[in-house]
């Protein structure tokens, strides 16, 4: 799944930091800077992956991973 904005972007030397607790993009930004972060770890806990492309000016897709699940059979 991929979604996309066409905002101002993040600025490539930022890139490796977006992920990390308490990381905020811009002191104007009113968030805690969890979010990312807490969104990362919920994608690794369920196998999966999650990456930003960003292009200053022109906008910001962050990529998520999941593993397909087996097929429920009904089971146990």
């Amino acid at each position: 799944m991929c979604v996309r904005d066409t905002g101002i972007g993040i600025p490539t030397n930022m890139l490796p930091e977006v992920f990390k607790p308490f990381f905020r993009v811009s002191e104007y930004n009113t968030g805690t800077g969890l979010g990312l972060s807490i969104t990362r770890d919920i994608v690794e806990r369920h196998g999966g992956e999650i990456n930003v492309d960003s292009v200053e000016g022109e906008g910001t897709t962050f990529t998520v991973k999941l593993p397909l699940a087996a097929p429920f059979t009904g089971e146990s």
